[in-house]
């Protein structure tokens, strides 16, 4: 009766005006703050609704937003610890070149913005048995998943080797040197700008023991390659644990015309921009997951030509039944795209 009466809103429709973090309702989250962290780096201070399950330090969460109009979703780490007093979770965003979501959070969003979420995954965690020495090793904003661990779990012997152009652009610098004058972390920077790219094979100079230690790592993908060769060619990999936020790109096609038929929008597209990516710039409803090629939550039919898989190179052809990751193929070639 009551369905009837507020056709052709729900009553749940009404609810969500008034109490939008209500048990029951889609999980949402406010924002209720944005610190800044760097001039490019802010963290954002949410309180999720009541279905909101919790995490484990190194996960990472989607987050849903409006930007001009379009609800956008974006994967982001955790930084706060699992304990929280008040139930809030934050998460740090680094503003990125022609980054839609990454900007408008660090530069546009305010105070009481309702944002939807999804429940915290990943694997990039520490295990419930504590190892007796730890490495992190981390450059640019892959310092935000292992934040939340610093924050959550606390061990006897820690090293941190943190890579980033400047020191005003290392995020939670002054935190990081707070734990280092409490001695709870060993903390070595290298300043891209004035000591170059940091060079695995340092290690032995900064760490001599790196090999004894359960390592985490995060950072652009030269930094994860050349992290995985070294510990495998000194037979540890087993103790390196590595969270990628990007493909990393290993060849490009020549790109070509996109055509999203359900839609019948055509675009050109280069061979090195994600098929997810070129569909919500033309402005076409492209489901999303990760956008990591982890979740396989953009899966979408691909009805002609070719895409190449950002992570290997691998060509897929079209034919019938053929599914792709939007998230992590490119155009190689003009192709049809069933969205």
């Amino acid at each position: 009766m009551l369905e009837m009466v507020t056709t052709p809103l729900l009553p749940s429709d009404y609810l969500d005006l008034f109490s939008p973090l209500r048990a029951g309702a889609d999980l949402r989250g406010r924002i209720e703050a944005v610190h800044p962290e760097t001039p490019d780096a802010a963290t954002i201070v949410i309180r999720p609704g009541r279905g909101w399950r919790g995490h484990t330090a190194g996960q990472y969460v989607r987050v849903g937003i409006d930007v001009d109009g379009v609800r956008l979703w974006r994967a982001y780490s955790l930084t706060s610890p699992t304990n929280r007093r008040d139930g809030r979770v934050t998460i740090t965003v680094k503003a990125i070149e022609d980054g839609k979501v990454s900007n408008h959070l660090v530069r546009r969003t305010k105070p009481g913005t309702l944002i939807q979420l999804d429940q915290a995954t990943g694997d990039f965690v520490l295990p419930k048995a504590r190892p007796a020495k730890v490495l992190y090793l981390t450059a640019g904003s892959g310092i935000t998943p292992v934040m939340g661990m610093l924050r959550d779990t606390e061990f006897d012997d820690v090293v941190m080797v943190h890579s980033a152009p400047k020191p005003h652009d290392v995020i939670f610098r002054d935190e990081l040197h707070d734990l280092v004058a409490d001695k709870k972390l060993r903390l070595t920077e290298v300043h891209t700008d004035t000591d170059g790219m940091l060079d695995i094979a340092r290690l032995d100079e900064l760490v001599p023991d790196w090999a004894e230690r359960e390592t985490w790592a995060c950072g652009p993908a030269g930094l994860l390659d050349a992290a995985e060769k070294h510990w495998s060619d000194h037979g540890v990999p087993e103790r390196l644990h590595t969270e990628r936020f990007r493909p990393s790109v290993v060849a490009t096609g020549d790109g070509g015309e996109v055509t999203f038929s359900a839609t019948g929008r055509s675009v050109d597209a280069d061979g090195a921009t994600p098929l997810l990516d070129v569909g919500e710039e033309a402005g076409v409803l492209m489901p999303s997951g990760c956008r990591m090629g982890i979740c396989f939550g953009c899966v979408t039919p691909l009805k002609a030509g070719a895409v190449r898989d950002l992570r290997t190179g691998e060509i897929t052809q079209a034919e019938p039944g053929v599914l792709i990751q939007t998230c992590v193929s490119a155009a190689a070639g003009p192709c049809d795209i069933e969205r």
